[in-house]
């Protein structure tokens, strides 16, 4: 049984990572576990990917930035505090080079073409800025609690990824290829691009041929400086994602295919040895009255003349029930491929979020839905 008031009220919770597939709620989810963790006593941040500022608007804020904004909204008086921010990649990357790179070879690096355009189109690099993000709020101790919202899709996992495979990726033989262009003639940077290294692809189509090899090689020349640091950082944030302060929670809607792609998530998850909470099955519906749909449809048939309210009520209602019935039946299937992993449900709203009190909701919902 998934107790989620008992998960975010644990001293020893630091970090809550929600991941799922696009369109079910995750963001939602993220920001009401902060803002209820928030009202009960932490001192809370939430950490968003989703560019849709959906967040913000629910927050009553009129944007979100690349740093934490405190929440402080009319009625909302937490006992503890709320703050919440929106990853801005570019922002992220520019500031890593600033924090590790020292003044001079900051400016130099910033300036190069080459990395203006591997700061936005680098395979991996919105996976690494948030967990680069992650690591630089957990390092500040001024919260201590941390909820992240990922990415959509199967790409909410990848960035367990993005730390190993940036690194790997700028590691020794593409340094050395980089900044010795004399003894690679130039022939270094051709061969990894036709070799597959797709995270040059946009690179390659935007800076063409001799220029590109010259602002390679001076930014590899430059980045090489920082490069431990970077290794370093990457080790640490994947030690946070695995540590017991670290809670996953996958979200999902009880339907086929965002059930699908929660069994990839569990999967994943245990495979790498990530700390899984739970699952968050998000927007059901509940049966509210004790009919079944059989009895429900009998009597709107006898009703169907005299009473074609009562009539339209008692099929709504049938409907509703076999929706009920269809949805138990997909969760029971998730159960018992995933037996270990403790659900709880979460009705549906019967419009979208879009204030404090409508995310207060929807937390009262998420721990009232153990099961």
């Amino acid at each position: 049984m998934l107790d989620v008031d008992k998960l975010i009220d644990a001293t020893e919770t630091r970090v809550i990572v929600c991941c799922g597939s696009g369109g079910v709620g995750k963001t939602t989810t993220a920001a009401a576990l902060a803002l209820r963790a928030a009202e009960r006593g932490r001192q809370t941040v939430v950490l968003t990917i989703d560019p849709a500022r959906r967040l913000a608007q629910a927050l009553g804020l009129r944007e979100l930035g690349n740093h934490p904004r405190q929440v402080q909204v009319e009625g909302f008086e937490p006992k503890g505090e709320l703050w919440a921010m929106m990853l801005d990649m570019r922002r992220t990357f520019d500031d890593m080079v600033r924090a590790h790179a020292g003044p001079d070879r900051a400016e130099q690096l910033l300036a190069n073409p080459f990395y203006q355009t591997i700061s936005t189109s680098f395979s991996g690099t919105q996976e690494y800025m948030a967990m680069e993000k992650l690591g630089q709020l957990a390092a500040t101790g001024d919260w201590d609690l941390i909820v992240v919202d990922t990415p959509p899709s199967r790409s909410a996992l990848d960035f367990l990824d993005a730390p190993t495979r940036l690194s790997s990726a700028l590691d020794g033989r593409m340094i050395r290829l980089l900044t010795a262009p004399a003894k690679a003639g130039g022939w270094g940077l051709r061969k990894v691009v036709t070799a597959g290294f797709s995270m040059f692809a946009k690179a390659v189509s935007t800076i063409i041929g001799g220029q590109l090899l010259a602002d390679a090689s001076a930014f590899m020349q430059a980045f090489d400086t920082m490069f431990g640091g970077f290794r370093e950082r990457a080790r640490k944030t994947q030690e946070l994602l695995r540590s017991q302060g670290t809670s996953f929670l996958v979200v999902a809607a009880p339907e086929p295919d965002a059930l699908r792609e929660a069994s990839y998530f569990v999967d994943r998850l245990s495979s790498e040895h990530m700390p899984l909470s739970g699952l968050v099955a998000n927007r059901t519906h509940p049966v509210l009255a004790d009919l079944s749909a059989t009895a429900a449809i009998s009597a709107a048939e006898r009703l169907e003349s005299s009473a074609p309210l009562a009539t339209a009520v008692l099929r709504l209602h049938a409907d509703r029930v076999a929706l009920a019935e269809r949805e138990e039946r997909l969760l029971a299937r998730f159960t018992r491929a995933h037996p270990e992993v403790p659900i709880v449900r979460v009705p549906a709203l019967p419009s979208d979020v879009h204030d404090v009190a409508g995310l207060r909701d929807i937390g009262d919902r998420l721990a009232a839905g153990s099961a």
